[in-house]
């Protein structure tokens, strides 16, 4: 979620019902060196809470000096990426990278939890590839020595975000009788039905929600919605997504300036008006524009020209 799951979208997210919010994954490499986008992820607010700030590398010394720097920002959980794919940071051994050396996942993990009276937690996938697939004894090991909850993305490396998540064997890590601490389950949860079908089918604590709430922060109080009633929330309505939408921008601006306030909430303006027929104009508008003024009319014109459509 990096360049996503930043304070403007975090704070949509919470007014619509998720529980724990986490900031974008930062590099401890960039946090010891002190790079300046690196620091900048560790901005939380209180409105947040309880807020979970993620950290990724290989390097136990880097790691350790990274947590030193993230209790200066007091979050309520420093959470451990150990499951993100992409070439960049698993060519330096981090993210899930680390799948292919399990020893150093758990000794890594356990130092952590030695250094900081936070609690430590856990994001993963199932394994670096269908072969090496040990994830319930990974589990365990990470449990045995601090880690307080554990998130599984149910695919391995290798599938990238390719095919469909496999729940069975998160659920199998849950049933394991020696297994205590919770176990969030990650991927593929695009629907009510389907965060209502990991709680209930495969029976996980909780679900950890990142792409299906990419302009779309309404999906924790419609999926808090179904669980309480069985029913579909009522649509959001355009006035609500254009509401969200300048919002957003506002924050964002406000956060990290026009340039990259304008930039980085481009990807959410799909999702937020994702459906309206005949679209394409304005989303080019909002996604090719560079001055904040030019978005926010795009905004207006938008709420203007598709009053009356209905969404379903």
């Amino acid at each position: 979620m990096e360049d996503v799951s930043d304070p403007p979208f975090r704070a949509l997210c919470k007014e619509q019902g998720a529980d724990v919010v986490y900031t974008e994954f930062i590099s401890s490499e960039g946090l010891i060196r002190d790079a300046a986008k690196s620091t900048m992820k560790l901005d939380i607010y209180e409105k947040e809470r309880p807020v979970g700030i993620q950290i990724f590398g290989a390097n136990l010394d880097s790691m350790l000096k990274s947590v030193e720097i993230v209790e200066k920002s007091n979050p309520d959980i420093i959470d451990i990426n150990f499951g993100c794919p992409v070439k960049k940071v698993v060519s330096k051994g981090a993210g899930a990278g680390i799948l292919k050396d399990i020893d150093l996942m758990v000794s890594l993990t356990a130092a952590m939890v030695k250094r900081t009276h936070l609690p430590i937690t856990v994001k993963t996938r199932l394994g670096w590839d269908h072969d090496s697939i040990k994830i319930v004894e990974v589990a365990e090991r990470l449990q045995d020595v601090g880690c307080k909850a554990i998130s599984i993305h149910g695919r391995t490396r290798a599938q990238m975000y390719k095919g469909e998540a496999d729940w069975a064997p998160i659920a199998e890590v849950k049933n394991n009788p020696r297994m205590h601490i919770p176990v969030f389950g990650n991927g593929d949860v695009d629907s009510p039905e389907k965060a209502m079908e990991m709680r209930d089918k495969y029976g996980l604590d909780g679900a950890m929600i990142g792409r299906a709430s990419i302009g779309n922060p309404w999906f924790f109080k419609q999926v808090k919605h179904f669980f309480k009633t069985k029913k579909h929330l009522s649509p959001i309505t355009l006035a609500e997504r254009v509401d969200a939408a300048k919002r957003h921008l506002q924050m964002a601006i406000a956060w990290k300036g026009e340039r990259l306030g304008v930039f980085e909430t481009r990807r959410h303006y799909t999702n937020y008006f994702r459906g309206i027929p005949h679209f394409k104009d304005y989303r080019m508008k909002m996604v090719t524009s560079d001055d904040a003024d030019d978005v926010f009319a795009v905004f207006d014109e938008v709420l203007e020209i598709f009053s009356d459509y209905q969404f379903v």
